[in-house]
């Protein structure tokens, strides 16, 4: 079955409302949020009913454009101001506001249909550009891999990730479609969210795919018993030196992909990208609610005066990736992005 019939975030003319795929309740069960409000589509971004960096973007353009049909041109500056303040990592999820504010200020008198029309427009073109570069993304990484392929990842890159086929999956996709090569999976448990058990597992083995969940601390005992042919991820942002911020435990799988020599391979659009951090020391990191991780798996809940630290993200620092691959190409190091 083919994954890309799933879609993340997708706009429902008639209702005129964003429609979101709730990864929150996978792989039990396939249920679809309707978000008729931004305030509502702002906390489905907080909570994450919706994740990933580029479907973020593409939720937040969708989210202006609702903003125009609900409260007219007024509502549209506190929108996006409400939506920039969801999730501080993804630099998609700004790259996005600021197309839709360029679009916004291009006309200043528009109002009504025609602005709504035309928000909706920008964000639109925002998913479909995120797909057709998913796609030319993944057909350069395919090349990296051999005929026959067994590949870590970490978190969840694919089509629920994205407006659709994927980064990090999308390579794998695009390895089995248009290479007709033969591809196996670890997917990394990815705690405290269990985003590489719950949807990776789930995405890939819906589409077909051997796929093995493994916890985190399990990977460097798989590397050193079984051939590993490289891990991929995607990322949430890239600073102009290659330095990468992705879901807390990449940067110790990168750590262990070095140690072992396998290659460690990042896989983003060019909107992940921010040329204005200079390092990853530039890149701010979300801290989420303690709460997350004081629920145990037997049930039990951590007593309060166990303090908890929950970050979001971690930093893989430049030097321990092989290659980072875009839709407009893959590079190598030395990084200088411009």
């Amino acid at each position: 079955m083919n994954n890309e019939s799933v879609s993340a975030v997708f706009w429902l003319a008639g209702e005129r409302a964003v429609r979101l795929l709730d990864q929150r309740a996978l792989p039990a069960d396939e249920r679809y949020i309707l978000c008729h409000e931004v305030e509502e589509l702002a906390q489905a971004i907080e909570n994450m009913t919706v994740r990933g960096a580029p479907a973020i973007g593409i939720a937040a353009a969708y989210g202006v454009a609702l903003a125009a049909v609900k409260g007219g041109r007024g509502a549209v500056p506190a929108a996006m101001e409400r939506l920039a303040r969801t999730r501080p990592t993804a630099v998609n999820l700004f790259t996005a506001l600021e197309r839709m504010k360029r679009c916004f200020e291009a006309e200043p008198r528009q109002e009504g249909e025609a602005l709504f029309k035309a928000l909706l427009a920008e964000a639109t073109v925002i998913h479909e550009e995120d797909i057709a570069g998913n796609r030319r993304m993944g057909a350069f990484g395919a090349r990296l891999l051999p005929e026959e392929a067994v590949v870590m990842t970490h978190c969840n890159a694919g089509a629920i990730a994205t407006g659709g086929h994927g980064t990090a999956l999308g390579v794998l996709r695009s390895a089995r479609e248009i290479g007709k090569k033969i591809v196996k999976v670890y997917a990394d448990e990815t705690r405290p969210l269990l985003q590489g058990a719950r949807l990776t597992a789930w995405e890939l083995s819906r589409d077909g795919f051997d796929v093995t969940v493994i916890a985190e601390g399990m990977a460097g005992a798989l590397m050193s018993r079984t051939r590993i042919d490289a891990v991929i991820v995607g990322a949430d942002r890239i600073a102009k030196n290659g330095d990468t911020a992705n879901k807390i435990g990449t940067y110790g799988l990168s750590v262990l992909a070095k140690a072992h020599g396998v290659p460690f391979y990042v896989a983003a659009p060019w909107s992940t990208f921010d040329l204005n951090a200079a390092t990853g020391r530039d890149i701010p990191i979300e801290e989420r609610a303690e709460e997350e991780m004081r629920l145990l798996p037997n049930g039990v809940r951590l007593p309060e005066p166990i303090h908890v630290w929950n970050p979001a993200f971690d930093v893989t620092p430049a030097g321990n990736i092989a290659a980072i691959i875009t839709e407009r190409g893959v590079f190598r190091a030395p990084y200088v992005f411009e």
